[in-house]
């Protein structure tokens, strides 16, 4: 890198950031990285819709990197009536999503970055913050995510199951033959889980699941993280624009933060490439208000989604069970949905 610096800094090299600086990479933009080390990712499942294949096909990350694909997508709600099921050929793609590990990941595209990566700061004309959290107005959810690995009999295959119970949210993923799960639950309820001996989970998470995605039979790895949506007041600053994290933290149910940041990088990359400035205070307000829309509407979505589906009152059940058979009885509101959540607010690749 020269020595006077690089037109664009991104800080923070998780999956977001490498995705922002190979894509102004590829497009010619001098562009360079600068991370702080952090402790090794445990086991964190991640969900990658059809739309971030196609990112991370084009920024050279696909190809090697071990993922499951999701054929169809079933949403139910525990104890009550109501289903209705997601299908690739429905959506018009080869797979609705894709299930990996974050860490897995996250080594592919710090391979692929390496060249872009610095130890320290240098000057630069736009900085691109991805480096997680920021200041952001925060709302706390009052449940927990239990994450963990789980083998069940039949052992798992194309089929997503999302579940919505009481508590929150179960949603169990298809990965190597095994289920990824991410449990939402009550914090106390959570912890107590996750402490629980493998046979007394493995009871609790079948009671929850119910039958369709088989007995679970062992399970490798439990995890807690906390939840909370953290949306960022202004996605730009002088010179400075917030992607990813940095501008918006979600809910994890239906699997959108990571996906919607991925686009965030995309298009970021996408403004900058042909910019003469790219921290020109009136090209990052037009990128700004390019990504308004998506990110307003899957915040709105994903916080919907947990707060609409707790409760276990009479009318409550009755109420989701009515939303998902009505989705599942009308092939186009339910094609949209599912293309929505891949491909952000057009509905279009």
């Amino acid at each position: 890198m020269p020595v006077a610096g690089v037109d664009v800094l991104v800080r923070g090299a998780g999956p977001v950031g490498c995705v922002a600086a190979l894509a102004l990479h590829s497009a010619g933009v001098r562009v360079a990285i600068v991370d702080a080390p952090v402790p090794a990712p445990g086991f964190r499942p991640i969900a990658l819709s059809h739309a971030s294949r196609l990112i991370l096909e084009r920024v050279g990350a696909w190809h090697g990197l071990e993922a499951t694909p999701i054929s169809a997508v079933e949403v139910s709600q525990a104890g009550g009536f109501g289903r209705t099921r997601f299908d690739a050929l429905d959506a018009g793609v080869p797979s609705l999503g894709y299930v990996t590990d974050y860490a897995l990941l996250l080594k592919a595209l710090k391979f692929l970055s390496k060249h872009l990566l610095l130890p320290g700061e240098l000057p630069a004309r736009c900085t691109v913050h991805a480096e997680g959290i920021a200041e952001a107005r925060e709302k706390r959810y009052t449940q927990e995510a239990l994450v963990a690995l789980v083998h069940a009999d039949p052992p798992a295959q194309g089929t997503a199951f999302e579940r919505f119970t009481p508590e929150g949210a179960l949603a169990l993923l298809p990965f190597a033959g095994r289920h990824a799960v991410v449990w939402s639950v009550v914090s106390q309820r959570a912890r107590e889980l996750a402490a629980a001996p493998d046979e007394q989970f493995l009871r609790s998470l079948a009671a929850a699941a119910g039958r369709r995605a088989g007995r679970p039979v062992k399970v490798e790895s439990r995890a807690l993280h906390p939840l909370a949506l953290r949306v960022r007041r202004a996605r730009t600053g002088p010179r400075a624009v917030y992607i990813g994290n940095a501008a918006q933290t979600l809910h994890p149910v239906a699997g959108q933060g990571l996906n919607l940041g991925l686009r965030d990088a995309w298009d970021l990359a996408q403004a900058l490439r042909d910019a003469a400035d790219p921290g020109d205070a009136a090209q990052l307000a037009r990128y700004a208000a390019s990504r308004r829309l998506d990110a307003a509407a899957t915040v709105r979505v994903t916080d919907l989604l947990a707060r609409g589906f707790l409760g276990s009152s009479r009318v409550a059940r009755a109420a989701r069970g009515a939303a998902l058979t009505a989705l599942d009885l009308l092939p186009a509101p339910r094609r949209f949905f599912a293309r929505r959540m891949m491909f952000g607010p057009s509905a279009l690749p």
